[in-house]
Order: structure tokens, then sequence, then C-alpha cells
């Protein structure tokens, strides 16, 4: 029983998971939109209402979880169970208009909708109070320009408001409150004044404008009055009257005040705390003009214009001179003279920079002129006490010029080939301006016009440029030109291409004589030579002073500490230093010398040579007896053949430096009682073989070389030795 309904159960179970079904949705979209226009006025309600579009498999209930943001900031947030929500703006302002998207949550799913862009147009009117209702000149006012309900940034504008003016604004940008504030300096005659204001935003087309605020009306109070100038006796005068000015003013606190009084920017008087300002002088037609009176009280200042014109009683006078120019102790008129020949008082004067210097009170001044005369004069003329003054007059008196002189600003009369050649040309007396003219040859090259002297630089200079230069020197005096002497100058061509050479070249014996030569390519005379040799410190050698391209140093007796590397230098006026190629000396032995060694090498080894023999020669005379005579006897054949003569001399033979003969072929004793024996002494000869190294061959061979050597016999069985020898091959063999 119990297993049937265990049984049953199972089966009841399947058939309910097979009838059961899965809940599934997807969203299609979601949608934004703003009612009643995505455009509303600033004050109207306003909705913005997000859709859900979502697709289910069956019927069932879904969860939405709605969030609205505007310009990326989160406005507003509702659940619900249908696929509309709504987010309400009952009173739209200006601060509401921006980009809107909603985001729907279902689940684990979210969809974004598309942004939509909600203008709310219009602003909200700005409010401006001010800090003042009543201000005086010079006083400052501060403004406050508000937008309530409006987000930042913003742009304000002040405008002050002058009656039957153009309003004048100022602008301010906030960028973190909603609000502004300006000050206004109250200037001298705003007596009524109004202002206002009004905002801006940026709006995705462009900038709004609100409206503008209530105006605020300022009243403004004179400290003192605009001043008041007149003029006694009238403001048309004539030269020599007396014309008096008075600038006055009312001032409901005289404290402070200052009236001053002035013509174009020239302060002619000013008095302070007083109401009244007084100012007299002789009138002058340089009186004419405009003159203003200024009172000042702190930061206000009021000004009053008034032009005078004051006319001529008589012209200005006229100085004028016989010469303007002339020679010393010539006669000067001057004459002092007004137009029309009116009546006056002159005076002729010399301008200084001490102050005038009064000549002679006339109208003509007749002097006899010197140089210290030179300058400017006026006259002046007097009538009523109005006193007038000439132009000047430039009076230049001459003294002649002397003789120039025309010198080279270096002071040697000479420049190197292409190098630029200054000279100035000088005069001692004469009144300037002075005017200088360089010649080069006939040919004028400048004039130049300056007090004592002036200066010529010639670039170009050539090899044929050794002379020709003068200078003329001249003023305004009747004497006319002064020439100066011809000036020859000279023209140094530089060192150029320097060499070295010497005699014997390469190498030298020992002892001998070297010629060292060194030349140069060109270059002007005298040249100065130097001869170097290498060393850590550059050893000057010899040194020579020549007229001449070149020049020759005899080194006597070389010896082996001379082997070295030589150069010479060569230089002129034109203090260039020319340096030649190095040449190398090597000193080697001198031929004698090597003669001398080998001649001493090889009498070494024919004395050797000659021991041995005597040795065996002894060894011998031992074993067969005591008696010489016998011995010697019978050698003598044996040796007979053995007997070498002289062979005869031919191109093979080297007469090296090691022979020596004798005049008389035989030693002479210096004791005469053993004259006879030595000369009946038998000379006999012997053949050595001497081996030699052959430096292009094996590293050893006899040689061709033969050594003949005398042997004499003694009586006392002494031996002396005489030897010459011939070397065949090169000389210098040893």
């Amino acid at each position: 029983m119990y297993l049937a309904l265990l049984v049953i159960f199972l089966q009841c179970s399947e058939l309910y998971a097979q009838g059961k079904v899965y809940e599934v949705f997807t969203f299609n979209g979601v949608k934004i939109k703003v009612e009643p226009s995505d455009k509303v006025k600033n004050g109207a309600p306003m909705s913005i209402i997000c859709h859900a579009d979502i697709s289910k498999n069956t019927d069932f209930q879904l969860k939405h979880n709605f969030t609205f943001f505007k310009d990326g900031k989160l406005v507003f947030m509702t659940i619900s169970d249908k696929e509309d929500a709504r987010y309400e703006i009952p009173v739209a302002k200006s601060a509401d208009t921006g980009d809107y998207e909603c985001r729907v949550k279902a689940g684990d799913k979210l969809v974004i909708s598309k942004p939509i862009y909600v203008w709310v147009a219009g602003m909200t009117k700005p409010i401006l109070t001010a800090d003042k209702k009543e201000v005086s000149e010079g006083e400052i006012v501060k403004l406050r320009c508000e937008l309530p309900e409006e987000v930042p940034p913003l742009e304000f504008y002040f405008r002050k408001i002058k009656t039957n003016s153009e309003p004048i604004a100022k602008r301010v940008a906030e960028q973190n409150q909603n609000f502004s504030e300006m000050e206004y300096y109250v200037e001298a005659g705003d007596n009524i004044l109004q202002f206002d204001c009004f905002g801006k935003r940026q709006v995705k087309s462009g900038w709004e404008s609100s409206q503008h605020s209530n105006k605020t009306l300022v009243t403004v109070k004179e400290p003192f009055r605009k001043p008041t100038l007149i003029t006694t006796p009238s403001n048309n005068l004539t030269e020599g009257d007396i014309i008096e000015f008075q600038c006055s003013t009312v001032a409901a606190e005289m404290r402070g005040i200052e009236i001053i009084f002035q013509k174009n920017r020239t302060i002619l008087n000013s008095v302070r705390d007083k109401k009244l300002l007084k100012y007299s002088t002789l009138a002058t037609q340089e009186d004419s003009g405009e003159y203003l009176c200024k009172v000042e009280q702190g930061a206000v200042s009021k000004t009053t214009k008034l032009n005078v014109f004051v006319s001529e009683l008589f012209p200005r006078p006229t100085l004028s001179a016989s010469m303007t120019q002339l020679d010393e102790n010539k006669d000067l008129i001057l004459n002092c003279s007004i137009n029309g020949s009116r009546r006056a008082n002159f005076s002729i004067l010399r301008k200084s920079s001490s102050g005038d210097i009064l000549l002679k009170k006339s109208r003509i001044l007749a002097i006899k002129v010197n140089v210290n005369d030179t300058g400017s004069y006026t006259c002046k003329a007097e009538v009523k006490g109005i006193i007038k003054e000439s132009k000047p007059v430039r009076i230049s008196v001459y003294a002649p010029v002397s003789k120039p002189t025309l010198s080279v600003v270096s002071g040697s009369p000479e420049v190197v080939l292409g190098k630029p050649l200054q000279l100035i040309c000088h005069s001692v007396m004469g009144t300037p301006p002075i005017t200088f003219t360089f010649y080069k040859g006939d040919e004028i090259k400048k004039n130049v016009t300056n007090d004592t002297y002036a200066t010529f630089l010639d670039e170009d200079i050539g090899l044929n440029d050794n002379g020709g230069y003068k200078c003329d020197a001249r003023n305004n005096h009747s004497s006319g030109v002064k020439t100066s002497n011809i000036l020859n100058v000279t023209v140094i061509v530089p060192i150029r291409g320097a060499s070295l050479g010497s005699v014997p070249y390469g190498e030298v014996e020992v002892g001998s004589d070297t010629a060292f030569l060194c030349s140069v390519e060109e270059g002007s005379w005298p040249i100065h030579f130097k001869f170097f040799k290498k060393t850590d410190h550059e050893e000057l050698l010899h040194e020579a002073r020549e007229y001449s391209d070149r020049t020759i140093w005899h080194k006597k007796t070389m010896k082996r500490r001379d082997t070295g590397t030589y150069y010479c230098m060569a230089s002129n006026r034109a203090s260039v230093d020319v340096r030649s190629r190095p040449i190398t000396i090597s000193v080697i032995l001198a031929a004698w010398q090597k003669g001398v060694i080998a001649a001493f090498v090889l009498t070494a080894m024919a004395g050797a040579g000659a021991v041995a023999l005597w040795w065996f020669l002894c060894k011998k005379k031992k074993a067969k007896g005591p008696s010489m005579e016998m011995s010697g006897s019978a050698l003598a054949p044996s040796l007979a053949s053995e007997k070498l003569t002289r062979p005869p001399s031919d191109g093979n033979y080297y007469s090296g430096s090691g022979y020596i003969e004798d005049n008389e072929n035989h030693m002479k004793s210096t004791d005469e009682s053993k004259g006879p024996d030595l000369e009946s002494a038998e000379v006999d000869y012997t053949e050595v073989e001497v081996s030699t190294l052959d430096p292009h061959r094996a590293p050893e061979q006899k040689g061709t070389e033969t050594v003949y050597s005398e042997i004499r016999k003694t009586n006392n069985d002494s031996m002396e030795n005489r030897h010459s020898q011939r070397i065949y091959g090169h000389p210098d063999a040893t």
C-alpha cells in the first residue's frame, strides 16, 4: 500500500515539473520625452516621461527601477511595476535647462535612453539694490545685482544712466554665485543718477538675457560750485596794459578747497582754503591764449576756461649784419631796427651760456673782429615797458688754416699688403669747420668736414701703392686751400713659402760640416731667418737678418748628438712667422773611422796568427835540435815555395785604412850594433784565410780576403811583425 502511494506521488511530481513555464523578458528600448515640449517658458510646469518597452514570454509582474539624470547628475528616482515613470517640475526655471536621460533597470538588466535637450526659455528678473540713496561728488556708490533662482555661471551688466546721455555699462562674470557687486565713482556734474542691471547665461543656442532690473535712483550733492573766471579790464588787450585775473568758487566747507590758476600746463598761481584767487601781469603778445581756473577738493575737480587776446604794440625788432662770415681783423657792422621806424630804446647783445652780454645801448654797433667774436648776436627794443628781442644772428670769424700734415695713424709709413691703411690729416691752426680732401695720386678719395683733423681708411692696397698720398685743408677764410707734403707709404709683402734644405742632405759624417739653406718664395726685405732643432723646448740654433730671400748657415764639425729634425722660420715687418717643412739629419761614422775599426780587427787577427806560428816553430825547433841555423837552413827551402809576392793593384782591391806602408819596408832599430843582423834577416810570407759574414747569404762563408804578414827572423830568435792588408768588396766592410 505504501509502495503504491509513493509511486503515485512521484508520478504527480513529474507531471507538475513538465507543466511549469520559466519567466523570460527583454528590453526593446527606452525612450524619454518632455511634456508639453522640449522648450518651456520660465515658470510653466514641465514633465519628463521615461517609457520602457519590454517583451515577456508570459504575463507576469516585473518591478522597474527608473532613474532620471540632468547633465550627468541624478535628479529623480522611482520604482514601479509599470513601464512608464514621470519626473514632474511644477515651476520650470532657467536652471532646469539641460540634457536629460533616464535609466531603467529590471532584474539584472539595465537600459539607458538617448538624451534629450530641454530649454527653459527666459530668466528671472534681477533685483538691484544700492547702499546709499544720497551721495556727494567724489564719493563711491556700491550696487548689488542678484538673479534669484538662477544657477551660475552667469554674467551681470550694471548700467549708469545720466540725463540726456547714453547709459554706461560695466560687465562682471560670476562663476560661483548668482549675484554680483559693483562700485561707481560719483563724478562732478553727476546731479541725479539712475542705475539698473540685467543678467546673461549661455545656452546651447547662444546667450540668453534676463529682463532689466528695477531702476535705483541716487541723488548727488555738490561740495562746491564750478569756479568763475573773469579778467579786467577785459579779455581783449594791447601790449603794455595791466591785466588782472580773478578766480572764485562757492563751497559748503572751505576746508580742503584749493584754487589753481594756469596757462596751458604752466601753473601761474594757487591758493588753499580760500574762495578767491587773483593774478595780474603786464600784458605782452605772448600772454595771448587759454587760461584755466581749477578748484579741487579731495577727489572732486571742477574747471573753468577763458581765452585772452593781446594785440601787438610794436613789431619784433630785426638785427642785420654787414657780413655773417668774415676773416679776422675785418670790420663788422650790426644794425637794429623796428618796422615802421618807431622810436624805441635799443641795445645790442651777444649770447652766452652764462647769460647775455650787453655790447652797446644803441641801434648800431661797429667793431673790428677777431676769432673770439664768433657767436650769436641779438638786439632788444623797449617801448612803454614792453621789451622785445630780435631773432639771433650768427657771426662766424675765420682764421686761415695752417699747412696740414699727413701721417699714418699707426706711426710707421708702411702697410702690410692686403691690410687697410688709415691716414690722418691735421691742421694746427684754422677756424673750424675745416674741409679735408684726401688724394691717392691725383685721384680724390674722400672729403671730410671736421674741426681740426680727419681720417681716411684705404682698404684697397696693392703692390704698386708705394706713395702718392696727400691732403688739402680749407675753411671759409679767403686765403684758400693749403696742401700737405706727399706721403710715401711702403707696402710690406708678407712672407710666403718658407723651405729648408741642407748639403749634404740626409746623412752626414761625423766631424764634417753641414750647410743649411733657408729660403722664401716671396716677402719684403729685410727678412729675419731662424733655425731650430726639434726638442722638448724647440731649441734655437741660429738666426740672421738678411736683405735677401735666403740665407745659409754653416754648422761646423757635426757630432752624433746633432742627429735630429730641423726646420727654419722666416718673418719680416708684416709680423707673420712662416715655418718650413722639417728635414731629418742623421750623423754617421766617417769612412776613416770605419777603416780604423777594420784595421784594428784585422791587426788583432794577424797578431793571433803570428803568435800561433811562433809557437808552432818553437815547438818544432825543440824537436829537431838546439841549432837555430840548421833549423833555419832546413826550413828555408820549404818556406821558399810558400813565399808570396804582392799582387798587382786592380779594381777588385780596396785600399783600406788598415794598410800601413813603411818607406824602407823595414823596421829600423835605434841600436846600431844590431843593424847588420836585421838587414840580413830573411823575410817569409804566409797566407791566412779570414772568415767574414756575408750579410746577404749564409751565416758564414770564407771570403777572398787575404792577409799577408811579413815575418823577419833575428839572430836572437825574436820575431818582429809588420803587416799590410787589402780588403776586397764594399769599402765599408770590416
